[in-house]
């Protein structure tokens, strides 16, 4: 089976026979309450959970809300749904993180929240981050799609620590569920606004239920060439679904469908991020050191570890490389500052990261999710290294 980074990679056959049967009841809400310890709402896309914490804080028009310097279109574009402005923070030259000392030089008057994400899993400076919150009276909102499991340096479960936590359940995130995510206010000083929620449509819900079971199929069939028009004409035609738009913002409620398949991923995650990790562990002692940062291979069994990053030039040729050789790895997390790449025009972006731009042209993610075994791990680091060379 060719090996891919997105496209359906969490999933097995059972978890495909799990979407078509649906689920009727889920204690996700109930389970997400007691782990993270807060008041919990269920919403269809993570982005939206984002747009409704903020709303939900009451914030004066056109805050400044801090984010990471290298992350996604959708994250940027729910701050402005909430009325409230995106100030991006640059990342140091070898990490995926924003610092502490360059939040503290973003400040200013009208800064009233940050938000953390953990890029790809590995932990940020949650504790100088939180004094820094503390002495300037932010709101710390933390972002744990990308690092759900994973632990800070002070011991502490990521998504434990501040006022707000929020979770997406999108594809390809460590709690996979096709769609959906969670808000969640750990501070009783603040409530979930009300509002009103609409439903995803049906035809929407169709297929999604379907996801699985045809990433499975192209997955499957890709190197006999069947699977590589299978996913041709389903894109060509909207039949498989994508994760990121620029669309589904508004106030949308999570089926019990959704829910269930959630939950059996949260279930699961303690095995998902062991297995990962020792992926991880593979490529950190089969790749040469020049290609890695090694702040993030420090932070591997604190981490989710939901890609491995390298970084070199001409990325390009070695993607060109591994795809003949049944790695397709195209997909880059994150191919911009603000990523995708064709949202850049969308946002107000004066060269604010340039360390972000740079690493952006010269980072490549490799698989750690399930269904890449030990064996291929190895495969795919003498590939990158044999090339290198």
């Amino acid at each position: 089976m060719s090996i891919f980074n997105s496209l359906g990679s969490n999933y097995n056959l059972g978890f495909a026979i799990k979407a078509l049967l649906g689920g009727a009841g889920s204690n996700l809400k109930e389970l997400l309450e007691r782990r993270y310890g807060g008041q919990t709402v269920l919403l269809f896309k993570g982005r939206q959970t984002i747009t409704l914490a903020l709303k939900s804080l009451e914030l004066p028009k056109d805050s400044e809300i801090v984010i990471n310097g290298f992350t996604c279109y959708a994250v940027y574009k729910a701050i402005k749904e909430a009325g409230c402005r995106p100030i991006l923070i640059d990342i140091p030259k070898d990490d995926l993180n924003f610092s502490p000392q360059a939040l503290k030089e973003k400040f200013n008057n009208k800064t009233k929240a940050v938000i953390v994400q953990n890029t790809l899993g590995y932990p940020c400076d949650i504790e100088e981050i939180t004094k820094i919150c503390k002495e300037k009276g932010l709101i710390l909102i933390e972002d744990i799609a990308h690092s759900a499991g994973s632990v800070y340096k002070n011991g502490k479960q990521v998504g434990t620590v501040g006022d707000i936590t929020i979770l997406s359940f999108s594809q390809d995130k460590i709690i996979d569920g096709i769609s959906g995510g969670a808000l969640i206010i750990r501070n009783s000083e603040f409530r979930i606004q009300n509002s009103e929620f609409s439903d995803p449509s049906l035809k929407k819900q169709v297929l999604d239920c379907f996801y699985p079971l045809l990433t499975l199929l192209i997955r499957s069939t890709y190197n006999l060439g069947m699977g590589k028009l299978l996913h041709y004409l389903l894109k060509k035609t909207n039949v498989l679904s994508m994760p990121m738009d620029d669309s589904l913002y508004g106030l949308i409620s999570l089926p019990k469908s959704y829910q269930s398949l959630a939950l059996y991923s949260l279930e699961n995650l303690k095995n998902d991020i062991g297995h990962r990790r020792k992926i991880a562990k593979i490529y950190k002692e089969n790749l040469p050191s020049e290609i890695l940062f090694e702040k993030i291979t420090s932070l591997i069994d604190s981490s989710s570890n939901l890609r491995f990053p390298i970084f070199l030039d001409n990325c390009d040729g070695l993607i060109r490389h591994l795809r003949n050789n049944g790695f397709h790895l195209s997909d880059i997390w994150y191919d911009a500052p603000i990523s995708p790449k064709r949202f850049m025009e969308k946002i107000d972006y004066g060269n604010d990261c340039p360390n972000a731009q740079e690493i952006s042209q010269k980072i490549v993610n490799l698989p750690t999710h399930k269904n890449i075994s030990e064996k291929q791990a190895l495969y795919l680091s003498k590939l990158i290294t044999e090339w290198l060379r």
